[in-house]
């Protein structure tokens, strides 16, 4: 294959086979090479086609085919696929997703265009849609479903297996474990389990078969109480109930753990420079300049700041020419071990077990480690200055610089996210240049200052 803009194309996924297809109108070659792919190869042909062909192939999949696709799709690029579409084609499209995609991709775009889109549902959908995209993406019903069993408590058995018949090609796309069982008011009062169903004697109500006061979740309970619960419980999927107690949705374990994983991904990027924590090649390049120079650009004078540290030590550092060698192991180790202590405070934050006011519990805990890592870590680059130049007091500045500046690192680093937190700013974004230019100017300040009190000595 030759290779193409976006890199070497793989055969079996190669997008200009697609696009000469669809440019001749034929749709059939189009499946023809579609169904040779899997779900993966989909998505990345896709994603290498021009902007313009993509809605266009996903006219031609067919309804039922592109919401398969939609759903695979980053949730950037599926929300431009959207976009591209005519409002009527893309109603028809997200009907077939399972309601928590459909709140996610419709989430993604603007109010002008998701109103148009959810403006082609029917009524019924139209505001169910309204009312799940309502919902932040990180709490219960941000995740939730609105595909489920639910029968009135005082139903019979034989009722019940009716209706699975009557409807069974419409529940075949549900993700089915359980029933549940509700009052007249909508309230949860009891799970159903199948197999206790379909063994039941047709007669009898679902009261004396359901299991009783089954557990369940807040619609607005976050994400990190839902991971305990599922850490807890060994369930596939938990009822969730609206302010009045009615039964709205129902969580599946398997939406929790991609929520998680897809957070994970949007904390590294952010921590990263990428503002808005995604990014892919395929959007608009100014886009992608501009959210990253908006954090470079603030980067920079932070560097500035820390450089001119040095600038003020000049007369020091040119006298002993070694620290120069030094200066970037000492900020660069402290940089280390302050990332080691905002990913633990990120982590916790993240599954609830640790509180944004409980700064000084954090700083307590960090400061003990950073004593005992900083003091060997200090004692380790002093015996390489040692043996280097000979020079005992060389060791202990940048041996001593090394293991207060690990200490003031690691306070930084368990402190600053808790802060930022308390803020409400994103501590991803923020959290990795302030630690960069608080450990960079102390580790510099220390170091330098140490040998500016010892110059006769080291020179």
């Amino acid at each position: 294959m030759e290779e193409q803009p976006g890199g070497v194309v793989d055969e079996v996924c190669d997008p200009r086979e697609l696009l000469e297809l669809m440019r001749a109108g034929d749709q059939g070659a189009v499946l023809a090479v579609l169904d040779r792919m899997g779900t993966a190869d989909e998505v990345l042909a896709f994603s290498r086609l021009p902007e313009d062909a993509r809605g266009e192939l996903l006219l031609l999949m067919g309804p039922e085919r592109a919401a398969d696709l939609i759903q695979a799709l980053p949730e950037p690029l599926a929300s431009d696929a959207f976009e591209a579409l005519e409002p009527a084609d893309a109603a028809r499209i997200l009907e077939r997703m399972p309601s928590n995609e459909q709140a996610d991709v419709i989430g993604e775009l603007d109010d002008d265009d998701a109103g148009a889109i959810i403006g082609h549902l029917s009524e019924e959908d139209a505001h169910e849609m309204r009312r799940l995209v309502a919902y932040p993406d990180d709490v219960a019903g941000g995740l939730m479903v609105t595909e489920y069993l639910s029968y009135a408590v005082n139903a019979r058995v034989a009722e019940v297996i009716e209706d699975l018949g009557t409807n069974a090609e419409e529940y075949a796309h549900y993700d089915i474990q359980y029933a549940y069982v509700t009052d007249e008011h909508g309230g949860l009062v009891g799970v159903l389990r199948m197999r206790d169903l379909l063994l039941a004697p047709r007669n009898k109500p679902l009261r004396d078969v359901m299991i009783p006061s089954p557990v369940s979740v807040g619609d607005h309970d976050p994400l990190e109480r839902l991971v305990r619960f599922f850490d807890e419980n060994r369930f596939f999927g938990v009822p969730v109930l609206d302010d009045t107690g009615a039964l709205c949705g129902v969580v599946h374990r398997v939406a929790v753990e991609t929520a998680v994983a897809e957070h994970g991904d949007r904390m590294y990027l952010s921590a990263q420079g990428i503002v808005g924590g995604e990014e892919l090649r395929s959007m608009p390049l100014l886009l992608r300049a501009r959210r990253r120079l908006s954090w470079l650009s603030v980067n920079i004078v932070l560097n500035m700041v820390a450089a001119s540290v040095i600038a003020m030590h000049q007369d020091t550092l040119e006298a002993v020419i070694a620290l120069a060698v030094f200066l970037p192991i000492i900020s660069d180790m402290s940089g280390c071990s302050g990332n080691q202590a905002v990913a633990v405070s990120m982590r916790e934050l993240t599954l609830g077990v640790v509180r944004p006011t409980e700064i000084a519990r954090t700083v307590l805990a960090e400061v003990s480690v950073g004593l005992i890592n900083g003091l060997v870590l200090g004692l380790l680059l002093g015996v390489v200055a040692l043996v280097w130049k000979g020079n005992p007091y060389l060791g202990m500045v940048v041996g001593g610089a090394l293991m207060l500046n690990t200490v003031v690192a690691v306070v930084i680093g368990g402190a600053v996210p808790l802060v930022l937190k308390r803020a409400k700013v994103d501590p991803a974004i923020a959290a990795g240049p302030i630690l960069t230019t608080v450990t960079d100017m102390c580790g510099f300040f220390i170091v330098l200052t140490f040998a500016s009190s010892m110059l006769s000595r080291l020179t």
